[in-house]
């Protein structure tokens, strides 16, 4: 008889067990700041050209920024992508 050892266990315990938490969550989380600054740029009728020039970054930077599937984007974008759109970035580790 075999035997699932995760059988009973949450999605967050299977993640950690594959190794696969991590990366998990730090795609969740750039899924859920790209989206917000698409919101903020909808909201305020700011076009991708417009923030990437009020950021004083190139268009394709923007891109990749706005990507939820890129994880290379450093809290330096992050912090002046809020801050272009009147905003301050927040992290903390809970």
């Amino acid at each position: 008889m075999t035997t699932n050892r995760h059988i009973g266990s949450d999605f967050d315990e299977f993640l950690h067990d594959e190794g696969l938490l991590a990366e998990a969550e730090a795609t969740a989380v750039k899924r859920i700041i790209a989206y917000q600054i698409r919101q903020e740029m909808e909201a305020r009728n700011i076009s991708k050209s417009e923030l990437a020039e009020m950021m004083k970054t190139s268009r394709s930077s923007l891109d990749r920024l706005l990507d939820p599937d890129n994880l290379s984007v450093t809290l330096l974008t992050l912090e002046t992508a809020a801050h272009a759109l009147g905003k301050k970035l927040k992290v903390q580790i809970a």
